[in-house]
């Protein structure tokens, strides 16, 4: 890849829509699990230049939206105390918890920064070392092994006052949680780039000939989705069901030997809680016993307890692909980017705030 331009070529682009449109004869619901390419395929008109026989379906491939209300709030009451400084990536501070969000927590007086990675925060709390230091560690397989490097580090170069809030999330788990789940919808998925450039696609396999399913990696460019969509529906017409790369400038079997070692080195698998969902087993990351002294929910005692969500926010539905963001009575009426009911309408990469900006007549 030299340019990004060479992924957006619009003759390109239709040239697999057009045979897409070809050898379309049955009717196939495919789910893109990115949030990043559900922001892809709308902004660029893709979802409306398929085949009617083609319905997408948006997955649950947004960390910030799956982060728990629970963790929203002990983000919330960790970065009210004075002698914290609470670290977060900005697409977070805006992100509803039961009562309030981290930019509230900013405007009462809490020192909440916007980092671009975790060493940064390693920095800061190597520049203060009289304050707690606490990063806020959301993400899929993609964002893991960073933090599992700046945790290394803070341990090696003994920062005690460094420590992080963990909410990570694994991919496979919840690919096969809907696929189990009764009344499932979906016959392709369409796995995401940057995942499988860390963890390859040998995990998909399992999952591919357990459910009978064909998964294709993609990039987020047109280019990428309207080639990984024409090999899924091109499997789906044949009744082939394997595991297919069309990422393959970024991806290999395996992914990156030394950033999946680096994970299973600082985090194990737990069952986490998935917003909107659930608890999904065997779905999430959490730090290992030897690092447990840079595990936040260790080092404060908080009064965090379970938390209901709004009853009016469909959401978890949509994350699941039962329902689209315009199903839900409050979509662009109650509920805005500006006053968000759900995580889905304010994150970059949540499937109501892609249908507000590039759907909605607002």
């Amino acid at each position: 890849m030299k340019y990004a331009s060479e992924f957006r070529n619009p003759d390109a682009v239709k040239y697999f829509l057009r045979k897409i449109q070809r050898i379309t004869v049955h009717e196939w619901r495919i789910m893109e699990i990115c949030g990043g390419q559900t922001h892809a395929l709308l902004h660029y008109g893709i979802d409306e230049l398929l085949s009617r026989n083609i319905t997408l379906l948006h997955g649950p491939g947004c960390p910030v939206c799956v982060t728990p209300v629970e963790k929203i709030d002990k983000a919330i009451e960790i970065a009210a105390l004075d002698d914290v400084i609470f670290c977060s990536f900005g697409d977070m501070l805006r992100v509803p918890g039961s009562r309030a969000d981290l930019m509230s927590a900013k405007a009462k007086g809490g020192d909440v920064r916007i980092v671009y990675s975790p060493m940064d925060a390693l920095k800061l709390a190597q520049r203060y070392p009289h304050k707690k230091v606490v990063f806020f560690a959301i993400g899929f397989e993609t964002t893991a092994p960073a933090v599992a490097m700046t945790v290394h580090q803070a341990r090696q170069n003994r920062v005690a006052n460094f420590s992080a809030l963990v909410s990570h999330v694994l991919v496979p788990p919840a690919m096969e949680f809907l696929l189990s789940s009764s009344g499932c919808g979906i016959q392709g998925f369409l796995a995401a780039g940057h995942v499988c450039t860390v963890m390859g696609h040998d995990e998909y396999i399992p999952l591919s000939a357990k459910y009978r399913i064909p998964i294709v990696v993609t990039g987020f460019e047109p280019y990428d989705l309207v080639q990984g969509l024409f090999m899924c529906v091109q499997q789906l017409e044949q009744g082939r069901f394997i595991v297919q790369n069309q990422y393959s400038r970024s991806v290999q079997l395996h992914g990156n030997p030394v950033t999946r070692e680096w994970i299973g080195r600082v985090f194990e698998v737990v069952d986490q809680k998935w917003r909107g969902i659930g608890i999904i087993p065997k779905s999430g990351l959490a730090l290992r016993q030897e690092y447990g002294e840079f595990d936040a929910e260790r080092q404060f005692t908080l009064l965090t307890g379970q938390v209901q969500e709004p009853q009016q926010c469909i959401s978890g539905q949509v994350l699941q692909g039962m329902a689209r963001p315009p199903d839900c009575p409050c979509f662009a009426q109650t509920c805005t980017p500006e006053h968000p009911l759900g995580a889905t309408m304010v994150s970059s990469e949540g499937a109501c705030a892609a249908y507000y900006h590039y759907k909605s007549t607002k």
